[in-house]
C-alpha cells in the first residue's frame, strides 16, 4: 500500500485556538508539511484546487512546483485538478512544465470540482459541468499523447493540427479520477482504464463502496483486465496515539470545534459525536492497532491500494500532529505495506520502454 499526505490549503481560524495564520504563514506551513511528509517516508504529497473561500489553493501548479524544488523523492499529486473549470490546453501547458521540473514525479487526480462560488466565477453551470469535465479530459489526454491535435470542441475553440509545448516528460502522465458522489466520474475513469480515487471523507462507507463497485463493473464492461484496477481512498482525519483513550482525549476538542463550525455555517451534520465519527467515518483516530483494523475494514469494501491522510494539523498542535504522523509511519505503515499490495504499476515516472538494439 502507498500513502499520500494531502492538503486543500484551507485558510480559516484554527479550530482549537481560533487564531488565523496570515496567507504567507499558511503557505509556509504547506511547504513545511511537504518536507515533513518526505522526511517521514510518505509516497506522495497532494495539493487540492479550489477557487473559493475558505481555500487558497487556486494555483496548485505553482505550489507543487515549489514543493518539487524542495524535495527529491516524494511524488507530487493534484487533489483534484478541476478540469471542468479549466481550458485543457492551458492546463496541459502548466502540468507538462511541472512534469519536467519535478523530474517526472507528477500524478494528476482530476475531477469536476465542487462549490457554487467557483462554478459561478468561471461561468460553469451544474448542467454543463460534467460535459466540460469529460471534454477537457479528452483534449488533455490527446495533448499529452500526440504531437499535433485536432479536436472538435464545444466549450473552447476547436483545435486543428495544434502543437502545444513543452512536450511532456512522462509518456503519458498517470491520471486518477477523483470520485465523491456521482457515477459520471467513475464511468469516465473506467472507460479510459484510469485509476480511481475515492474522496471517502464526508459520509459513512456505503456510498463510496457502491461507487467503487460500479467502477469495477464498468471497468470490465469496457474490456479492461480486472488485475489492472487501482483504487485510492481518502480519510476524514488522523490522530494516532499509544492508546485509544489518549487519542480520543486529544482529538475531542478538535472534533467539537469543527462541529461547531459546521453548525455555524449551515453544513449538514453527518456525525454528531466523536464516538460516532470514530466508528462510522473514515477518520483514523485511535491506537495503532485500532487504525490498522479500520483500514483493513475499508480495504475489504474498497480493495484500495493507496491511502491519503491529512497533511495539516487541523486543530492539533504542531507537536501532536508530528507525533501522530511519526507513530503512524513507525507502527501502522509497515503493517499495512505488508498486508495490502501496492497498485499494479511502478510508482516512479511513467516513461517509454527503452529501445532495444534490434530497433536501431
Amino acid at each position: 500500500m502507498k500513502f499520500l499526505a494531502i492538503t486543500l490549503i484551507v485558510h480559516r481560524p484554527d479550530p482549537t485556538t481560533g487564531v488565523q495564520k496570515s496567507t504567507h504563514e499558511r503557505f509556509r506551513e504547506v511547504l513545511d508539511n511537504a518536507l515533513l511528509a518526505e522526511e517521514l517516508g510518505f509516497d506522495g504529497f497532494g495539493v487540492g484546487e479550489r477557487h473559493e473561500r475558505p481555500f487558497i489553493s487556486s494555483s496548485p501548479t505553482v505550489v507543487l512546483s515549489h514543493i518539487a524544488a524542495l524535495t527529491r523523492r516524494i511524488r507530487v499529486f493534484t487533489a483534484v485538478t478541476t478540469l471542468s473549470l479549466l481550458d485543457p490546453v492551458r492546463a496541459y501547458e502548466d502540468y507538462a512544465t511541472l512534469d519536467h521540473l519535478s523530474g517526472g514525479r507528477l500524478d494528476l487526480i482530476i475531477g469536476k470540482g465542487n462549490g457554487t462560488a467557483q462554478r459561478e466565477l468561471f461561468h460553469v453551470t451544474p448542467e454543463d459541468q460534467w460535459e466540460r469535465n469529460a471534454e477537457s479530459y479528452e483534449v488533455f489526454r490527446q495533448l499529452w499523447r500526440q504531437d499535433k491535435v485536432t479536436a472538435k470542441t464545444q466549450f473552447r475553440p476547436e483545435l486543428k493540427d495544434a502543437e502545444v509545448w513543452p512536450r511532456p516528460y512522462q509518456h503519458p502522465i498517470r491520471v486518477w479520477h477523483g470520485s465523491a458522489t456521482s457515477k459520471e466520474s467513475v464511468d469516465l475513469a473506467a472507460r479510459y482504464g484510469d485509476p480511481l480515487f475515492s474522496a471517502n471523507v464526508t459520509n459513512p462507507i456505503e456510498p463510496y463502496a457502491e461507487l467503487i463497485r460500479y467502477y469495477r463493473e464498468r471497468w470490465e464492461h469496457y474490456g479492461h483486465d480486472p488485475a489492472d484496477i487501482a483504487v485510492g481512498a481518502g480519510t476524514a482525519g488522523l490522530y494516532v496515539a499509544p492508546t485509544t483513550q489518549e487519542a480520543l482525549a486529544v482529538y475531542r476538542p478538535v472534533f467539537e470545534n469543527n462541529l461547531a463550525f459546521q453548525q455555524q455555517v449551515g453544513l449538514p451534520i453527518v456525525f454528531e459525536t466523536l464516538e460516532d465519527y470514530v466508528e462510522r467515518s473514515s477518520a483514523l483516530i485511535g491506537s495503532p492497532q485500532q487504525v490498522i483494523d479500520k483500514v483493513h475494514r475499508y480495504h475489504e469494501q474498497f480493495g484500495h491500494t493507496v491511502l491519503h491522510l491529512q497533511a495539516d494539523a487541523s486543530g492539533l498542535t504542531v507537536r501532536q500532529h508530528r507525533d501522530s504522523l511519526e507513530l503512524f509511519q513507525s507502527a501502522v505503515t509497515p503493517v499495512l505495506r505488508k498486508d495490502i499490495p501496492d497498485p499494479p504499476f511502478d510508482w516512479g515516472p511513467v516513461l517509454p520502454e527503452p529501445a532495444s538494439a534490434a530497433d536501431h
